[in-house]
């Protein structure tokens, strides 16, 4: 037998409309949706609401419950007490077309929008290779349903329309994470795109979009953070930024001089004879094969790259008087004149 609750129930469409109250039979172990149901089937049959599987599969029937957006097929009635009304609304962020369907158009858009996967080149479809450990990491995000409840209650887009030509959302942060931890993606521009065309930057990460995630799925953590940081590492840090020039060549663009180190001289002057500016750079750089890549022995050899100019067996931090790395000579002036440092770089005696 069951018990009589009380519902308010949000009935319009573009034009406007209101709250109704109801009062409808629930029984125990019913979710949000049998409600509806049953409301069509006995006091409001035209009564519009968008489901499918009932099963927390399909994103369908997402709406807003007390305020929160929710999926009503996976909301049981047991989460309210017996004297509390329960309030259904349509999704805020989106536009009503009838009752509690919205118009989610915008977020098909978003996804038209996002470059889809690139294979590489050199395979056709079936050879394609992967291990369980290459894609743990993206994994997590294929388990998006598309409810949308991560889009509705993001206050980017929630509260301000006019953000939402610029910005694509968390759901389609994910996408953008899982085509870049995908170890057969073979764009390189991830990160730029969701920087630049999918307003990454406006998001603030106050994780409201991983609380009402049906599938746990930790958006900010894990999708939208590692790619904020790997944007800041790419755009903003300049030791970053001269090492991937250094190391990974192939992942940018070469537009002319580099803006940082400006055209370097070749390493040979046309005697055979090093170059001379080469000859006062200090310590270079480790080799990089035909592709841009270095060698993966550098990675793994003791002392990567260059010697230390410090030494291979020293404790930090060095005592100030043990310190002999870059110390120019001062001209009169008290400015240091270029040659200066150079010369002081390449003579220097090293422990």
């Amino acid at each position: 037998m069951g018990t009589t609750r009380n519902f308010r129930v949000w009935r319009g469409d573009a034009d406007g409309g209101d709250l109704h109250d109801f009062q409808v039979e629930v029984n125990e172990g019913e979710v949000v949706l049998d409600i509806i149901h049953r409301l069509q089937a006995t006091q409001t049959p035209d009564l519009a609401c968008r489901w499918n599987c009932k099963a927390g599969k399909c994103g369908s029937c997402s709406m807003e419950i007390n305020g929160m957006p929710r999926l009503s097929c996976m909301t049981r009635m047991s989460t309210f007490t017996a004297d509390e009304t329960v309030t259904i609304t349509p999704l805020r962020t989106f536009p009503v077309i009838r009752d509690l369907v919205t118009d989610v158009s915008y977020n098909y858009l978003k996804a038209r929008e996002t470059p889809a996967f690139a294979p590489p080149a050199e395979l056709a479809p079936g050879e394609y290779r992967m291990r369980q450990v290459d894609v743990e990491r993206s994994q997590e995000f294929r388990k998006c349903i598309e409810c949308f409840l991560c889009q509705n209650t993001c206050h980017v887009i929630r509260d301000h329309d006019e953000n939402k030509p610029p910005f694509s959302g968390p759901r389609y942060f994910i996408r953008a994470a899982e085509l870049d931890m995908h170890p057969l993606d073979s764009r390189s521009d991830r990160k730029e795109y969701a920087q630049a065309s999918m307003g990454l930057g406006l998001c603030n990460i106050t994780k409201c979009c991983t609380e009402v995630c049906p599938e746990h799925i930790k958006i900010t953590d894990n999708a939208i953070i590692p790619m904020k940081e790997r944007v800041v590492d790419r755009r903003f840090d300049p030791l970053v930024w001269l090492g991937r020039k250094i190391f990974r060549r192939d992942q940018l663009a070469e537009t002319g001089p580099d803006p940082l180190i400006g055209t370097l001289p070749p390493p040979e002057a046309a005697d055979g004879e090093p170059s001379p500016q080469r000859a006062r750079r200090g310590p270079q750089a480790p080799a990089i094969d035909a592709d841009g890549h270095m060698a993966i022995t550098e990675l793994t050899f003791e002392n990567q790259g260059a010697g230390s100019p410090f030494g291979d067996d020293v404790r930090f931090p060095l005592p100030p008087d043990e310190i002999n790395y870059h110390h120019p000579v001062r001209g009169e002036t008290g400015r240091t004149p270029p040659e200066a440092i150079a010369d002081a770089v390449r003579d220097e005696p090293h422990p």
